[in-house]
């Protein structure tokens, strides 16, 4: 058996690495590793590899930045070359990324069995370019590994042609397996010196990419009554340089902006902050992990992760700079220590996808 995994960003890293350690090192089964680049930053890709104990890819595109079409295409014909060259017999691709449309193009052309781990998450937000990539994906593939029963629902509403599995998510499996290693890492000094703050995150386009909306999330962000840690994305970092609002941050008082850090350093400031601010996905995830178990604020209109909502770990507050503030305060007050229960599964969700895999392929 022959397993060919596409990784293009740091969620990627995270979600795929305890699957493809789950085939080499407990199966002994070697699997090609094909790496986008789309996250160019040293500190958002090769660090990952390190602090998730995953062997270096076997070949890195190197595609860097760019548009959506031009990332997209690039991946294309790069993952297409190494298909024709390794023949492989499954291509597994993870979320809603340029690297995961292009991997499941390329596969489908050449009549290779696609599985997508994280199949079925739907935010039906047509401003998010990720809700057409997992979308597609979904119908392209063979192998539909669901997070959850809900989103095994909402593919077998959708009629998809591959076959559905419930697996849980792989973001708990890898959570679980390196926080211990976590709160040996090093964090920022400025998290060494505050009691209480909040973990923000905030990199989509419909948030950085318009220098008014920006402009009014850093004011939004500036009314929470919290010291907030940015380890800001170099996307969002580039459009608050393009934007000039750099001074504008600058003048909130409470919001610290650092660099990006490793997966290691961002699980130790996870488990110790006071709760988390995020337009991210992942994160939605990560903070339900029994280990977590934190209250999440979402910058955003909707959410792909209504377990994480239902479960009491998430809330979605919008974008609207007069109104989010207050929410996040009011929630904050109310109290934020409760015992909730994960929605993502056990932990096991890698070993039942290869179990699957193996059963079926090899």
């Amino acid at each position: 058996m022959k397993p060919f995994f596409v990784i293009g960003t740091r969620p990627e890293i995270v979600k795929t690495a305890p699957v493809i350690q789950e085939f080499e090192d407990e199966r002994g089964i070697k699997c090609f590793l094909l790496h986008t680049g789309q996250h160019y930053s040293e500190k958002m890709s090769r660090a990952f590899f390190d602090d998730l104990a995953l062997r270096a890819p076997d070949i890195n595109l190197d595609i860097g930045s760019g548009s959506h079409s031009q990332q997209t295409a690039k991946a294309l014909v790069g993952i297409e070359e190494a298909l024709l060259k390794e023949e492989p017999d499954v291509v597994l691709v993870q979320g809603d990324t340029n690297a995961v449309l292009s991997a499941a193009l390329a596969a489908s052309k050449l009549q290779i069995p696609i599985a997508h781990i994280e199949a079925g998450l739907r935010s039906y937000d047509r401003r998010m370019p990720e809700e057409f990539n997992r979308r597609l994906t979904d119908h392209a593939s063979d192998f539909l590994f669901a997070p959850t029963e809900q989103s095994a629902e909402i593919l077998s509403g959708e009629n998809v042609w591959g076959q559905i599995f419930a697996t849980g998510n792989t973001v708990i499996d890898a959570l679980e397996r390196r926080l211990p290693d976590a709160m040996n890492a090093p964090i920022p000094d400025i998290a060494k010196h505050l009691d209480r703050f909040a973990l923000l995150t905030m990199h989509r386009a419909e948030n950085v990419d318009d220098r008014e909306t920006l402009a009014g999330m850093l004011r939004g962000l500036g009314e929470i009554n919290i010291d907030i840690i940015f380890p800001a994305h170099p996307r969002t970092v580039s459009r608050l340089n393009r934007f000039d609002l750099m001074s504008e941050l600058e003048a909130q008082g409470n919001i610290h902006l650092i660099d990006p850090l490793g997966y290691l350093s961002f699980l130790h400031l996870l488990k110790i902050c006071t709760f988390v601010i995020t337009d991210s996905g992942g994160i939605q995830e990560e903070v339900t992990a029994p280990s977590i178990n934190k209250r999440v604020f979402v910058l955003r209109k909707s959410t792909e992760r209504p377990e994480a909502v239902e479960s009491g770990h998430a809330t979605v507050v919008g974008v609207d700079p007069e109104e989010f503030p207050e929410r996040i305060n009011t929630e904050v007050q109310h109290g934020l220590d409760a015992r909730r229960p994960c929605p993502y599964g056990d932990g096991t969700a890698s070993e039942k996808i290869v179990n699957i895999l193996v059963e079926r392929l090899a």
